[in-house]
């Protein structure tokens, strides 16, 4: 999200390679002792070296636009410690005031719309009076960064809000696509496992979970709104049982309440719940797009993993 944090960036591997002509392919250096190469398109489509940047030059980004960009960034042992185009999409960076000379504030000054640059920054003084994070072991101390960008647009703060809001409307629409391929091949496998478990008297929910009541109970029926608790074993269709309240040392074992309808838990539990009363007893198979969809949980919860719950409706507290 956009926001007044710098450049508070992940550490992941990855590459960013730019394109350019050997046409005066050198690098220049600021007053400020900032070290740089900038390229621009020329007419022919290609990148070239821009030369060096006059310090009166005022045709780059400015102090509270925001740059969109693809970035990255290596050390000095040219191991790439982050890559924006490993998370398959650009970062947005509000420019600020430099923090100190020849910094990456001033890097991004000195670049207008479309260029793509490289730049050499200190990475005691980035660290310290940028990111003011204690510089990390696997970065020599006295050493330089080299950041390659690829800035793509240049942008008013409320013109990047509302590019930040139309790529996340895009990319929910994306997932929404994704996530119904994705009920359709998990339904196959839960039929199978059904099948294969000799699991007979389920129902299906109207967006894809089957659940079976194994206890009926006789208290309220639970709905949208209404405060319960829940006792559950967590497993995945293999039958290894990943989580459970009954001896959850967090909670001393108690059931988890939550309101449910009001997304404080996955989809397929606020819409299976709703079909049982105080005191069921029953078994929900919860499609992964009704779970944690996308997200990958670790070793034993991968990306798109069907999620089977035995539950117990403890209480309903009407609201």
């Amino acid at each position: 999200m956009l926001s007044k944090t710098k450049f508070l960036l992940p550490v992941l591997a990855g590459a960013l390679l730019l394109q350019s002509c050997d046409k005066k392919d050198e690098f220049y250096t600021t007053a400020d002792g900032l070290t740089y190469k900038i390229y621009e398109k020329n007419d022919k489509g290609e990148y070239e070296n821009k030369g060096k940047v006059s310090a009166d030059d005022t045709t780059g980004a400015k102090v509270g636009q925001v740059v969109t960009m693809q970035m990255s960034y290596k050390n000095a042992e040219d191991s790439v410690l982050f890559d924006s185009r490993t998370q398959n999409q650009p970062i947005m960076i509000p420019v600020m005031e430099p923090t100190f000379k020849g910094s990456l504030e001033h890097a991004l000054m000195m670049m207008s719309a479309g260029d793509s640059g490289v730049f050499k920054v200190n990475a005691d003084s980035l660290f310290a009076k940028t990111f003011n994070q204690p510089l990390p072991p696997f970065i020599k101390p006295g050493s330089q960064l080299t950041f390659f960008i690829k800035a793509e647009k240049i942008q008013s703060r409320d013109e990047a809000i509302a590019d930040q809001q139309k790529m996340f409307e895009e990319q929910m629409k994306e997932a929404a696509v994704r996530a119904e391929k994705q009920v359709k091949v998990d339904d196959q496998k839960i039929q199978e496992y059904i099948k294969n478990q000799n699991m007979a008297g389920l129902q299906k929910t109207e967006s894809g979970v089957y659940y079976k009541v194994n206890t009926p109970g006789k208290g309220p029926q639970a709905a949208a709104g209404d405060q319960v608790s829940v006792h559950y074993k967590l497993s995945s269709l293999d039958g290894k049982e990943m989580e459970s309240s009954y001896n959850n040392p967090m909670t001393g074992g108690e059931p988890f309440t939550f309101t449910l309808g009001q997304g404080q838990v996955i989809r397929g539990w606020d819409e299976a719940i709703q079909k049982l009363n105080e005191g069921s007893k029953a078994t929900l198979i919860v499609p992964s797009p009704l779970a944690y969809g996308e997200q990958d949980r670790g070793p034993e919860m991968p990306a798109n993993s069907i999620l089977r719950f035995d539950i117990e409706l403890v209480k309903v507290n009407k609201q």
